[in-house]
């Protein structure tokens, strides 16, 4: 499935977003992955995150530094984020977001994770917050529009 979508970046423009589903890596085809995304699931709940700085709610994630694969990039981000880890994931989407001077690649990930003890605080300072939510609740914290409800069918048929 592929689902195209606008979105605002940091520096207020506006980028067009393509969406597409994947089941592996592969078919990312020789795109540079960026960044990640994971919804993140514990005992049937959501994992969200908050940035204070940033003044939003989202799922876990962030960049992918030099030399990581897409998976340990999600286990890190999970990690960093909420001090959890991550049990089993997969692969689920990706989309391309076109920058004025340049397409970012990210993927989107499920995940299933536990708890390593409370969170304390995200180490680069960003996340401030972390919530387990019904999933179902996801819109109050962040909208991601039609492709962030083909995320969450997608997770849903993963946990299945």
């Amino acid at each position: 499935m592929q689902i195209k979508s606008t979105l605002t970046n940091r520096a207020g423009e506006t980028c067009e977003v393509v969406y597409r589903d994947i089941d592996s890596l592969a078919e990312l085809g020789d795109r540079k992955v960026s960044g990640v995304h994971a919804y993140c699931f514990y005992q049937g709940k959501m994992l969200v995150v908050f940035s204070a700085a940033k003044g939003y709610w989202t799922p876990p994630g962030g960049g992918v530094e030099a030399g990581e694969s897409v998976e340990e990039a999600v286990a890190r981000e999970v990690r960093e984020e909420t001090n959890m880890r991550v049990v089993s994931q997969q692969l689920i989407g990706f989309q391309d977001v076109f920058e004025p001077t340049k397409v970012v690649t990210q993927t989107r990930s499920v995940c299933i994770v536990e708890p390593f003890g409370p969170f304390e605080k995200d180490p680069d300072g960003d996340v401030t917050e972390i919530k387990l939510i019904n999933p179902s609740d996801c819109k109050k914290y962040f909208d991601w529009g039609a492709v962030g409800e083909r995320l969450l069918t997608r997770s849903r048929a993963f946990l299945k």
